[in-house]
């Protein structure tokens, strides 16, 4: 109840929302050492805690996804990057990714952060010249532009984690915290085929979404001040959300009178994609993800928090193709972090395996994602009789064959 009282409102309600996310667990502590019960209080925590970490690990053995295979690719001869330096707050020039990818021989166009200029053209042109492999070192809405070109041309694809965040980059296993790493892929790499996204003829990598996200992004202030910005418009957008209701329909089910929906360039690891830390297993599905949720008071929120996929204000789903419907003649679009308008209805679809990744055949791998926590899974896990291992197998198999 504080959360959303902080979240959706302004002013002493929001205050009053902080103090009792903030007073409510330590409350419950002064209560039980009052009532000289912490001891029993802290071992079922503390029990608690372990129960759950068991689970999730009973769960992770036996819903472990297998990741994408790599293949052999040729090394580029004309490899060309292109190189935001302001992006990830300087990451550009911090990491000495211009010198390093000069000396493995690739040519580097550094844009003019200060004028406005077309990435697409730029790869464009670099295809032009004889570039077999485009690269980006900058932002997963510029990755998404020049990924879109190498997949014109069936080039080879180079992401370099320059970003703030590296969603696309994490998803493929690269290391986001030495960029520099990522350029070894031009003397040691191999490749990965994954899919594209497409929303309204423009391509992402990671997401398109629309209604109250989509509306944050369109104020000017986001891009210099992203929460302060977020947590000023959640309010109007959250109580009494002033935006356009969506629609969305699908393969085989619609969507009706949605706050927000975001369509993802695969689906996320978990039916709750925070739960897992944004984290896609694999990009080479040829589905879409796809999230919609209405939430319109603190009952349906706690709802969503607690119940997750299960609650009745968010839906989870995957298709293939998806269209976006709206009262409005034209609709807030958020492209992997960039804001634009579409007219309505957009249409999103996926392009599997459009895309040639090469990445270096030494990298960290994607982060394991945690499955969901299904105590209905775990129960039917600890009651199932297990199943004969690989070595009772093979003895069943010669005997059969004796």
């Amino acid at each position: 109840m504080g959360t959303w009282w902080a979240l959706s409102h302004r002013g002493a309600v929001r205050v009053a929302g902080a103090l009792l996310m903030a007073a409510a667990p330590v409350a419950v502590l002064v209560i039980y050492a009052r009532a000289d019960v912490w001891p029993a209080a802290l071992a079922a925590t503390a029990l608690w805690v372990a129960g759950v970490l068991c689970a999730r690990s009973a769960l992770r053995a036996v819903r472990q996804p297998a990741g994408m295979q790599a293949v052999a690719g040729a090394l580029p001869r004309h490899p060309v990057l292109i190189m935001n330096p302001k992006s990830g707050g300087g990451k550009v020039s911090r990491f000495g990714l211009v010198e390093k990818a000069e000396t493995l021989g690739a040519r580097v166009v550094l844009l003019d952060t200060t004028v406005k200029t077309d990435v697409a053209a730029l790869a464009r042109q670099a295809v032009a010249d004889g570039a077999d492999l485009l690269g980006v070192a900058g932002g997963d809405g510029t990755q998404a532009l020049v990924a879109e070109v190498a997949a014109e041309h069936d080039l080879p694809f180079l992401v370099v984690s320059a970003g703030t965040r590296n969603h696309f980059a994490m998803d493929l296993g690269l290391d986001r915290e030495d960029p520099a790493r990522c350029l070894d892929a031009l003397t040691d790499g191999e490749e990965l085929r994954v899919d594209l996204g497409v929303v309204g003829g423009r391509t992402f990598v990671n997401t398109a979404s629309f209604g109250v996200y989509a509306d944050i992004v369109q104020r000017p202030e986001y891009r210099d001040a992203k929460a302060g910005t977020a947590l000023n418009a959640l309010p109007d957008l959250l109580l009494g959300y002033t935006g356009h209701a969506l629609d969305a329909a699908m393969d085989e089910m619609r969507l009706e009178s949605q706050q927000a929906l975001l369509v993802s360039n695969n689906p996320y690891a978990a039916p709750e994609p925070m739960a897992a830390g944004g984290r896609r297993i694999r990009l080479d599905l040829g589905v879409l993800g796809v999230f919609g949720i209405r939430v319109n008071n603190a009952a349906q929120a706690a709802e969503v928090a607690l119940r997750g996929a299960r609650a009745a204000g968010l839906q989870v789903l995957t298709s293939r193709r998806i269209l976006v419907g709206s009262d409005a003649e034209r609709i807030p679009v958020a492209v992997d972090g960039e804001a634009l308008t579409m007219p309505a209805p957009v249409t999103c679809t996926i392009r599997p395996g459009a895309l040639r990744v090469l990445v270096p055949r030494h990298r960290p791998g994607a982060p394991a994602a945690d499955p969901p926590m299904d105590w209905r899974g775990v129960v039917t896990l600890a009651f199932s009789r297990p199943g004969p291992g690989p070595e009772a197998e093979d003895r069943t198999s010669d005997a059969r064959a004796s």
